[in-house]
């Protein structure tokens, strides 16, 4: 049987392309046996099988060719073994941080869920609400270009990816705004982090304690209403506003085409 494949051969057998097989040469990692002077033709026998099983094994283990390169360079159980050590500990973060972000879809579906199930838009509830963890960015917000940049700013601060925190972002606006009715007009942006152990300046929380609360159809720019419903439900009942409120948006544009679907949440904390 003939001992000598062309890098076609060699690429069909191994399931790879001759273009990566022309890199591994290029970079050192895989070279052939010979190589045809008059055609640069290269050629590879079976005893470089196992040397290119052994790439495609590492590479899949997430080892950089480099770390290849270096290890059949200079092939030592010692340092195999520390390589395997290494990548172990890389993978089991990469399983958590993985696990972190699967709770965070299975957090958000529930959200949405029970989203659509609301059905009594307008009305105001009292709700005793649990403390929830954040980062919050303190800063004048009074558009959307603002808001957007500011939600930036927050996630560069707090190295946050937004991608796994979408539908986790809210607003607050100050005491004195309430009472002055300058809803449109907020001084924090902040993302809920849920069981996320942020190590940031700027984490802290949304204290725990009572609440009234109200749901309404429409964004951020729909609030002004609803908050005077809230204010004048707070007044008739004799509560007291102890805090910013809390507004949030769990429906909007970028999750549904129709405006129907809108729905946004708005929080007061109070003593009753």
């Amino acid at each position: 049987m003939k001992n000598r494949f062309s890098i076609g051969e060699m690429a069909k057998l191994h399931h790879t392309t001759i273009k990566t097989l022309r890199y591994y040469d290029e970079i050192g990692l895989l070279e052939p046996i010979q190589t045809d002077k008059k055609n640069g033709y290269r050629y590879y026998s079976t005893e470089q099988f196992e040397q290119l099983n052994s790439i495609h094994y590492l590479k899949q283990l997430g080892f950089s060719l480099n770390e290849i390169k270096i290890h059949l360079q200079h092939r030592d159980i010692n340092g195999f073994l520390d390589l395997l050590m290494k990548q172990k500990e890389w993978t089991e973060n990469k399983i958590k941080e993985l696990e972190r972000v699967n709770r965070r879809f299975e957090n958000r579906i529930k959200d949405i869920k029970q989203a659509r199930e609301i059905r009594e838009l307008g009305v105001v509830s009292i709700r005793a609400i649990k403390e929830r963890k954040i980062v919050r960015l303190m800063d004048n917000i009074t558009s959307e270009p603002q808001l957007e940049v500011s939600l930036r700013q927050l996630e560069n601060l707090s190295d946050m990816n937004s991608s796994i925190f979408i539908g986790g972002v809210g607003l607050t606006v100050s005491i004195d705004h309430i009472f002055n009715n300058k809803f449109n007009e907020y001084n924090s942006i902040f993302i809920l982090t849920e069981e996320e152990e942020i190590q940031s300046a700027l984490a802290t929380t949304l204290p725990e304690g009572m609440y009234a609360c109200i749901y309404y159809n429409g964004n951020h720019g729909d609030s002004p209403l609803h908050y005077k419903t809230l204010l004048s439900y707070i007044e008739d009942h004799g509560f007291q506003v102890t805090g910013d409120s809390i507004e949030r948006t769990i429906i909007d544009h970028y999750i549904s085409g129709s405006e129907q679907d809108y729905l946004t949440e708005l929080q007061i904390p109070i003593k009753c």
